[in-house]
């Protein structure tokens, strides 16, 4: 009579072959779960950079070609550190325009957040239609 089962040799290849498979499969999940962090933080990132950008293009006063920068605090951005920069400049205006003209104006935005070891960027552009004040006319200077 014969019995029925396996040999020893083959439980041991079994369970090799099992071994890699959840080997790989649990490298597969690190590696997804790292790519999840990191782009939560980006979408948190990206979010509060577009929350910036339509507050500095509603935003009236701002001053023109300097740079102006700021953070979010731990209680928006969690243990995210998350800052920003932004720079306003005239992007399209008429040569000898006078005071009360309109004019475009470019808003570059630059979101850094720092993860761990790395900081990482980005940067938003935007623009808005604005009126030439006595001010602009002097920084612009002299035409020919």
């Amino acid at each position: 009579m014969r019995q029925r089962g396996f040999t020893l040799l083959e439980v041991l290849v079994a369970t090799l072959i099992m071994g890699i498979a959840v080997s790989g499969l649990m490298s597969a999940l690190s590696t997804s779960m790292r790519s999840a962090a990191r782009l939560t933080d980006y979408d948190r990132a990206a979010l509060l950079g577009r929350q910036k950008m339509d507050e500095l293009l509603l935003a009236a006063k701002l001053p023109k070609g300097s740079v102006i920068e700021g953070a979010w605090g731990p209680e928006v951005a969690g243990d995210l550190q998350v800052g920003w920069r932004a720079r306003i400049t005239p992007f399209e205006m008429l040569p000898k325009a006078p005071p009360g003209s309109f004019f475009l104006e470019r808003i570059e935005l630059e979101i850094w957040w720092a993860t761990r070891d790395r900081r990482r960027t980005f940067t938003l552009e935007g623009f808005r239609r604005a009126v030439t004040t006595p001010e602009d006319v002097a920084a612009a200077g002299p035409q020919p």
